[in-house]
């Protein structure tokens, strides 16, 4: 796995990985407007090679987020199936911390679905306690709305 800074031009790739973990996906056009927004930045998991390369590895995972005034936001996490649970989330996560560090932020948010134990067990385990909640904050087609908890990791500690 290569973990590299993703770019604006990585914004197709990074829409095809979203779109095999989300529904609705995000399009290209979406994470490009993110990316270019103020304090936006994303990283990238390249699953064998540089994305340089003729054709492009597949982007087995990505985070997209953005760091303002003191505070950073993870605004989603997306992992290829084929590639969950081996330590790819993790390796974006931390990424991101280090990167908001650099930016400024003191803490990091994020709103996780309540039903996603996966994603909120790892959340746990790098750092992040619950500070909230939101109700009825993901639709879900054809079944009832979730609730959203919101979470916080101190930027100032690393968890390992």
């Amino acid at each position: 796995m290569i973990l590299a800074p993703a770019r604006a031009e990585d914004a197709d790739a990074l829409a095809k990985a979203h779109a095999r973990g989300f529904h609705p996906a995000w399009s290209a056009k979406d994470i490009e407007i993110l990316l270019n927004a103020p304090g936006g930045f994303a990283w990238a998991a390249w699953a064998w090679a540089a994305r340089e390369a003729d054709p492009p590895a597949p982007v087995c995972g990505f985070l997209l987020a953005r760091a303002i005034a003191g505070e950073a936001e993870i605004l989603t996490l997306a992992v290829d199936p084929t590639h969950r649970r081996s330590g790819v989330a993790r390796a974006l996560v931390e990424a991101a911390a280090a990167t908001a560090v650099t930016a400024g932020a003191e803490a990091m948010f994020l709103e996780v679905a309540a039903d996603n134990q996966a994603a909120i067990g790892l959340y746990r385990s790098t750092g992040f306690e619950q500070v909230g909640s939101r109700k009825d904050y993901y639709a879900r087609p054809g079944a009832a709305p979730i609730d959203a908890l919101v979470l916080r990791r101190a930027l100032n500690s690393r968890i390992g």
